[in-house]
């Protein structure tokens, strides 16, 4: 329910002209079948099985209705009451949507117009026989019973009164009866403009009714529930139990923002008294005991009515405003649907046409997702995944930088360290810088050439880097695949947008699917290009980062040898630390040039496995992502790391550009143009945009639908256009009252200037004062712990009866 406030509008009077034609117009909605496709404000009345709620429906609209003492209602009733000067009844049966037409079309040809009061057992026994309802075949039906009463004593009110809630199977209900009452009732209580009059006996703890725990199910805050006690008058005096739906009533027990309402029901002795004899025998039962120490406003059916149509009235009100969004939103939808459906299309050249249409719609939307030009209504939400999943270019830039931070992070089988650090992880694999030499050696032992020695043969270099890249082709793979999916899943939504089910499937088996196999193949080839270079060969670059870097490896690596060796010689932590003084020169002279007499393999070994390092590098330089640099340059080997970062650079952009952007996106945008679709055969057009019958009968759906919708607008937009206007025209009156009464007496109360404006009701006697027999009185004055003041409103409307 919505908490919109209402203050801001004019009142509408209970009973009024506006009232009525505000339940009007609501109910013609309903009998329309308006609620098939949006949820319409009411009142519905819940209750277990034989709660009385029967009783409440009988004692609100003054008529008897048919009932077994040992069986519930089977089937849900909407009760019209309007006031009028004639007395009369007009009974039909609105068909459940899923009745097939035949029988919907049988089912709203029952219709008794003016009929006489006496002749509604009649009538409701005939619809229970219409709708097959106590048959063999339904115990129950979601068929609804509509029953519109008129006269001058009744209020201005619509109530929709459920099936009671079954606890257990019986003789006269299976346990599919138990279901689909169940079912049927919690349909009506999910709609969040429902009002819920929750009918609860007081012959049972409420606790245990089912109707409590369903209502706070689907209105846990208790802002749309009014509860309904009945049969107080089987509690035994000054019990507990009679204390305990006392506190009930008072809104103690279980709060209510409606609050609650107690009724005394007809006991099986009183089952043929009239209505006058039963309110007599409430109003005396209220008048004494416990029960008369409650305000007037929440006991027995008279107070009850103008309750129920102030809540109606002010729920409509509310509601009005996302209604008409509702509406406008079914309309949106169903053109939508019909214009993926298309015309009708008998002929080949209309099917041909209706292709073309869907080809050059699909293929403007696919070039979109691939430009990242999102403001087509098909994208939809991005916060959602259906809308994300629409976004091509913006899914497939994510893969690639998750693929750029991947192959940076996990794309080296070893990870080469300081050897003073301790190797941890294990993908990738850590490996001191000493351990990962001594690898080097033995790889360089077995693949001797005619080198000189303390020289490597230039080979090992690609020995070293095709074992270090060895990770990529399974992360290029997997990348490939994702990215692959993320395409077929934009292509299909799109698809489905452009088309209806019969269509896509024809498209989809005809030309999406075999393009998309194909293109999977050819795109395997495009990646094992791409990947040729770096899995056998010599490698080779010719990029100038890869000769800078080497010369910068081996600048840090003498720099870092000639730290230590001047640390050592002056026994200090670093260079930094070193003070001016006398030293001998010589001594440290020898100590430097004593470091060359080094094992030759040993260095040549360095030498190549920072020639591998470097060239990785010079393969990454054509691209931004220098996570890996970042993280494994942190010895004096660093400068060597550009060998392999080189190639990963270089197969990041060549997978990003020439395989999925130049190949994939770029084949994914004409794999449904026009011009494919002129090219089938008569016969391939037919197979694919032949309408089936269930199209035909989408389409004929779809237009009443929207033409029920597009009448349902008109008529809720004069509605809010009334009560803008009436808005208006009442400040235009407050404003004249203010000023008359500032030129008379200075007198500028709100509360007066209502008075004199509201609308007078003609007069009659009603046996109780002077105000006429079922009629809206206007009070200034509020009365405490009113009905109407727990709602918030301004005035106390009371209805006499």
């Amino acid at each position: 329910m919505s908490t919109k406030a209402v203050d801001d509008q004019p009142p509408i009077l209970v009973q009024s002209r506006d009232h009525r034609q505000l339940l009007d117009a609501i109910d013609d909605l309903r009998s329309q079948g308006i609620n098939q496709y949006v949820p319409l404000p009411q009142l519905i009345v819940c209750g277990d099985q034989s709660s009385g709620k029967s009783s409440v429906l009988e004692a609100v609209s003054g008529i008897r209705f048919p009932t077994k003492d040992n069986l519930c209602t089977r089937f849900a009733t909407e009760v019209v009451m309007r006031r009028s000067l004639d007395v009369k009844i007009s009974v039909g049966i609105s068909p459940a949507a899923n009745r097939a037409p035949q029988e919907r079309g049988r089912l709203a040809h029952f219709k008794y117009a003016d009929a006489a009061i006496d002749k509604l057992p009649d009538i409701v026994e005939k619809a229970k026989e219409t709708m097959g309802v106590g048959t063999d075949a339904k115990s129950f039906t979601e068929d609804v019973l509509r029953i519109e009463l008129s006269g001058p004593n009744q209020a201005q009110l619509t109530l929709v009164d459920l099936p009671g809630l079954i606890q257990s199977e019986s003789k006269q209900q299976t346990i599919a009866d138990v279901q689909l009452v169940n079912d049927l009732v919690q349909s009506y209580m999910s709609n969040p403009r429902s009002v819920i009059l929750a009918v609860v006996s007081a012959k049972n703890d409420y606790a245990n009714q089912s109707v409590t725990r369903l209502a706070h199910e689907y209105d846990p805050r208790g802002m749309r529930t009014l509860g309904i006690v009945t049969k107080p008058d089987t509690l035994h005096v000054g019990s507990e139990s009679e204390r305990g739906f006392i506190d009930l009533v008072k809104n103690d027990a279980m709060g209510f923002r409606l609050g609650w309402h107690v009724m005394k029901n007809r006991d099986w002795p009183d089952r043929e008294c009239s209505m006058e004899e039963r309110h007599a025998a409430e109003r005396l039962f209220f008048a004494e005991g416990a029960w008369s120490l409650l305000d007037s406003s929440c006991l027995g059916v008279a107070s009850l009515k103008p309750r129920l149509s102030t809540i109606l009235r002010d729920q409509i009100i509310s509601e009005l405003p996302s209604l008409i969004h509702d509406v406008e939103a079914g309309i949106e939808d169903s053109q939508s649907s019909l214009g993926r459906l298309g015309d009708a299309r008998q002929t080949v050249q209309q099917q041909r046409s209706f292709l073309v249409n869907a080809s050059q719609s699909f293929s403007r939307l696919i070039q979109a997702s691939v430009d990242g030009v999102y403001s087509d209504d098909f994208f939809g939400d991005a916060k959602t995944e259906i809308g994300y999943s629409k976004r091509l270019r913006a899914v497939v830039q994510n893969k690639l930088q998750q693929f750029s931070d991947d192959i940076a992070t996990e794309g080296h089988r070893w990870e080469i360290i300081e050897d003073n650090l301790d190797e941890r992880s294990t993908h990738p694999q850590q490996i001191k810088r000493s351990r990962y030499l001594n690898e080097v050696k033995k790889m360089m032992e077995r693949s001797r050439g005619r080198e000189l020695p303390g020289l490597f043969n230039p080979l090992i270099i690609g020995d070293l880097f095709y074992e270090q890249s060895e990770p990529w082709k399974g992360l290029v793979d997997t990348y490939s695949i994702a990215i692959q999916e993320a395409v077929r899943v934009c292509v299909d939504l799109t698809l489905r947008y452009v088309t209806d089910e019969n269509t896509y499937d024809g498209l989809n088996r005809t030309i999406i699917a075999p393009a998309m196999e194909g293109y999977v193949e050819k795109l395997g080839g495009k990646v094992e290009e791409i990947m040729v270079p770096h899995q056998k060969g010599h490698p080779i670059t010719y990029n100038h980062r890869f000769t800078e870097t080497i010369k910068k490896t081996r600048r840090d690596h003498n720099r870092t040898k000639m730290s230590g060796i001047l640390q050592s010689f002056f026994g200090v932590s670093s260079p930094g630390s070193i003070s001016p003084g006398t030293f001998d020169l010589e001594r440290l002279l020898k100590k430097i040039s004593g470091t060359d007499d080094q094992d030759m393999e040993r260095l040549a070994c360095s030498e190549a496995a920072d020639c591998m390092e470097a060239y990785y590098e010079v393969c990454m330089s054509s691209t931004q992502f220098v996570f890996y640099t970042q993280r494994l340059c942190i010895n004096r080997s660093d400068t060597a790391i550009n060998y392999f970062q080189v190639a990963m650079r270089a197969l990041i952009d060549n997978f990003a550009t020439l395989v999925i952007e130049s190949y994939l996106l770029k084949t994914s945008v004409d794999i449904l143009l026009p011009g494919i679709v002129m090219k089938l055969s008569d016969e391939a057009v037919q197979d694919i945009a032949a309408e089936s019958e269930e199209s035909q009968t989408q389409r004929t759906r779809l237009n009443t639908k929207l033409e029920n919708l597009k009448g349902s607008l008109h008529v809720l937009q004069v509605l809010a256009r009334n009560r803008a206007d009436n808005k208006i025209h009442r400040n235009d009156q407050l404003e004249d009252s203010v000023s008359l009464n500032q030129e008379t007496d200075g007198a500028n109360d709100r509360v007066q200037m209502l008075e004199e404006l509201e609308i007078k009701t003609q007069p009659a006697d009603n046996g109780r004062n002077s105000e006429p027999d079922g009629v809206l009185t206007a009070s200034t004055k509020r009365k405490k712990d009113s009905s109407t003041h727990k709602l918030g409103q301004d005035i106390d409307y009371t209805f006499w009866k």
